[in-house]
């Protein structure tokens, strides 16, 4: 890795700029995490992409969903609700989640229903909610309204311009190729410079294990998971602005309006290797039939068609803090597609693990989100 940088000098890359953290990937993680340390020092976030949040920040289902995800995440998500609400002018909205089930599929119904915190409401009630409910194919219905829209772009927006104004610095279409520990700190070398910096921020989600081994620590066991997208033109007949999230039971498909479409998630969770993601044709036919099955739409054409890729630890809650074996190289990782309903908690957290002030997450919060559960 020595030789790497020594070869970015040699080829005559910039003369290295010094920073106290140096923020390796420019999504909501990175971004958030840029506000919350650029009042403590000098920071620059690194984006291998020619945008921000170009990677999965990019492809969110813009839900706020409190009841979503481990007992890790709901405490952060709560925890997170007072910015996500108030900051910047607040970035969510009224819109509630109806849950669906099929006849002989009681079992998924009922647990999803407990753990969204669900009440059941009358298939009469689910079909002026959703109209395009298929009531022969559909035997139950649950309501919620504390699932929220959220405008991702809103929020994106405020971290960036917070960051901006105290200082941060951002670098696009700058890929690290290897990372150099230092009697100082970390050398970060990307394709024509290198960034010197006292801390790493491992903000790379699908890559943050590869991030890791370039620092040679041992991975902590990431899994990335694709999720393929669809983007469907609106019903003829219907206005679909004020239509709820709608989720079908057992994992089978979900569907949000936006604009004046909808857009459908296949809902798999097939593992893949952390690159440019691409949907799969075959998912996205046995997506688009399994909603037509409980639906009286016809689709006849899309729009477009995406995937993300969500990144999960083994016990699918995220990983903040130093690395137990390294402690200037700072996870901030493993959202698994919560990242924008956690941020605020999550790079507040951070702030507080690097600065060792205490948290006002509960302790066994902390934990459970620190690296060293995973380091064993």
């Amino acid at each position: 890795m020595a030789g790497l940088i020594s070869n970015l000098f040699r080829r005559g890359a910039r003369k290295p700029a010094i920073y106290d953290f140096a923020i390796i990937g420019g999504g909501i993680a990175g971004l958030s995490a840029a506000a919350a340390l650029a009042p403590l020092g000098r920071v620059v976030i690194i984006e291998a992409a020619p945008q921000l949040a170009f990677h999965s920040s990019g492809r969110s289902a813009e839900m706020y969903l409190p009841n979503h995800g481990t007992r890790a995440v709901r405490t952060l998500t709560a925890a997170s609700a007072t910015h996500l609400h108030f900051a910047n002018g607040g970035v969510l909205n009224k819109r509630g989640m109806l849950l669906l089930g099929r006849s002989g599929e009681e079992q998924y119904f009922d647990y999803e229903m407990r753990a969204a915190a669900m009440s059941p409401i009358s298939l009469e009630d689910a079909g002026v909610y959703f109209p395009l409910m298929h009531q022969h194919h559909i035997s139950r219905a649950a309501w919620s309204s504390d699932a929220l829209d959220l405008d991702t772009h809103a929020l994106i927006k405020g971290y960036s311009d917070q960051a901006r104004a105290e200082g941060a610095e951002l670098l696009l279409n700058a890929q690290v190729l290897g990372l150099y520990q230092t009697s100082s700190g970390w050398e970060v070398g990307c394709s024509d410079r290198v960034v010197q910096a006292r801390y790493v921020i491992n903000a790379a989600g699908a890559w943050a294990d590869v991030l890791a081994g370039y620092a040679g620590l041992p991975p902590l066991g990431l899994t990335c998971l694709r999720r393929s997208m669809i983007d469907l033109p609106s019903p003829s007949g219907y206005d679909v602005r004020r239509w709820p999230h709608v989720r079908a039971a057992g994992g089978r498909w979900y569907a949000t309006p936006s604009g004046h479409g909808l857009v459908l998630s296949c809902a798999e969770e097939d593992p893949v290797m952390p690159t440019a993601s691409s949907p799969d044709e075959t998912v996205l036919a046995n997506g688009l039939a399994r909603f037509e099955d409980m639906t009286t739409m016809s689709v006849s054409r899309v729009n477009r068609t995406w995937a993300g890729l969500r990144t999960f630890a083994a016990d699918r809650s995220p990983v903040v803090g130093p690395d137990p074996l390294l402690p200037s190289f700072i996870w901030l990782a493993g959202q698994g597609g919560t990242g924008f309903q956690t941020a605020p908690a999550l790079s507040d957290l951070l702030a507080d693990r690097i600065t060792g002030r205490a948290s006002s997450l509960p302790p066994e919060t902390v934990f459970s989100v620190s690296p060293d559960r995973l380091r064993g």
